[in-house]
């Protein structure tokens, strides 16, 4: 295996208990790993040097990519916002359908997809292009707690929203300290079946859900989703007991998404969620009383708009991750009936890029499309200015007939890098075009659903165009 140069430092940890002979036990999650001088954590990326806990994932990420908040199984705050997603490296799971696998777990790590954030770097990149939430994410932000805890405290003082996607595997003491700086929680539950935890994620339920409503009575704004995998958890009885939780433990006001599965990792021998079983399984919620229950992954369904629960008002319309506010106030309310519509909002709304109807005249560009296929419905966009001077890219979506859509202007300092999901917004898209200017570079990179990593290059396409994308997870001996 090669040298992994990102594990070379080790940043003091938070929830250390010292023990005897230079062990120490690390109370960051449920396992309360015990780990002795030299050794690791479950999660790879807690260690014990010296006697002492550290973190070795401080600073570590994926490459901090501009997306909407819909990616994040989030639709009732700021419905259609622009979020930076920052994602890291570890987990405290290992779920068998894991879309993040290369990232989650350590072991599969290349120093070429690890990227280097200071929080202050983070917080500048946010205000940099005007983007007014953060979003914890990818495989899993309860292993990068001090980076995200510290980071996120300089968001916050910035006027900036933190928003914190897991699968909330994480002990009470690490949620008490999560509580004062983070906004929203979406909440990954796997299943309510606690054998299906301990087989499929080899974790264990009973603190998620105390995690879950922890949060929830600490008055954050809480969303829950449910992975709907084939033939293994996509029927009526999980709908069910995921919908008893919700009305049980926290309330009926809470959304609740029922998410359409893809195979990955070590569950390729299968397939994705079957559509009906998921509007069947919308209707168990519904007919539970849940006021806002959602499909997640799906095209071309209704299941995905917000009506309002006093008067069906249509809300909010979404097409795949992007959203469009049609009723509801600055205040969260229905604009027909005056109900409270369960939305939070950012005050002053979520900035949009600014849009030009043609590339400048006098410019000279590469242009570089792709066109959605199969169920390959969105695109990571990977930009960087080589050049001394600021660059100008612009991107826009393409349609099947003569409509033209404006070009969105993306401006790039010097040297900067700079990454941005675009996904179908539209029945009659065709696909995405980058106008790369000179001095400057781009690849695109198809994602499945919402964003994952590791992510593909396009042009070196996917292995089946409906199950799976590249790269494939390769049995270990």
């Amino acid at each position: 295996m090669a040298d992994k140069k990102w594990q070379e430092f080790g940043y003091p940890a938070r929830l250390e208990e010292r023990l005897p002979d230079d062990v120490v036990r690390c109370h960051l999650s449920p396992r309360n790993c015990r780990i002795r001088p030299g050794q690791h954590g479950f999660c790879m990326v807690r260690a014990n040097r010296d006697g002492r806990l550290v973190s070795l994932n401080y600073g570590r990420s994926v490459h901090a990519t501009e997306e909407t908040i819909e990616t994040e199984a989030v639709f009732h705050y700021e419905p259609g916002a622009r979020i930076l997603s920052m994602g890291n490296i570890g987990c405290m799971l290992n779920c068998d359908y894991c879309h993040n696998w290369k990232t989650s777990q350590a072991r599969y790590v290349e120093d070429k997809d690890v990227f280097y954030y200071t929080p202050q770097e983070v917080v500048d990149i946010a205000k940099r292009h005007d983007i007014g939430v953060i979003s914890w994410t990818y495989n899993d932000p309860v292993v990068w707690h001090e980076f995200v805890v510290e980071t996120a405290a300089l968001a916050k003082e910035a006027g900036i929203v933190n928003l914190y996607k897991s699968a909330f595997f994480i002990s009470e003491k690490a949620i008490d300290e999560l509580i004062p700086v983070i906004d929203i929680f979406s909440i990954s539950i796997k299943s309510i079946d606690p054998k299906y935890y301990r087989k499929i994620t080899k974790g264990w339920l009973e603190p998620v859900l105390d995690g879950t409503e922890q949060v929830y009575r600490a008055g954050k704004h809480v969303e829950v989703s449910t992975l709907m995998v084939t033939d293994l958890s996509d029927n009526e009885k999980t709908a069910h007991d995921i919908g008893a939780f919700v009305l049980d433990r926290l309330g009926p006001e809470v959304p609740t998404h029922y998410v359409r599965f893809h195979p990955d990792y070590k569950m390729t021998d299968t397939i994705r969620t079957p559509v009906d079983r998921l509007e069947a399984a919308r209707q168990v919620g519904l007919g539970m009383g849940l006021r806002h229950v959602y499909l997640g992954n799906v095209y071309d369904t209704d299941s995905t708009s917000t009506r309002c629960h006093n008067c069906q008002e249509l809300q909010i319309t979404r097409y795949g991750l992007n959203a469009e506010i049609l009723a509801v106030s600055a205040d969260g309310t229905c604009t027909k009936c005056g109900a409270d519509a369960n939305i939070r909002r950012i005050p002053g709304g979520s900035t949009r890029p600014a849009t030009v109807p043609a590339l400048p005249a006098s410019g000279s560009f590469d242009t570089a499309t792709f066109d959605w296929y199969g169920d390959v419905r969105a695109l990571h966009v990977q930009v960087r200015n080589d050049s001394a001077d600021v660059r100008r890219v612009y991107h826009r979506r393409t349609h099947l007939g003569a409509k033209e859509a404006p070009w969105a202007v993306l401006e790039l300092q010097p040297q900067e890098s700079y990454r941005f999901i675009a996904a179908k917004s539209e029945l009659d898209e065709r696909g995405v075009a980058v106008a790369i200017p000179p001095g400057c570079t781009s690849s695109l990179h198809q994602v499945f659903d919402r964003a994952h990593f590791p992510t593909t290059a396009a042009d070196s396409g996917s292995l089946n165009a409906d199950v799976t994308p590249l790269p494939l997870f390769e049995t270990r001996g």
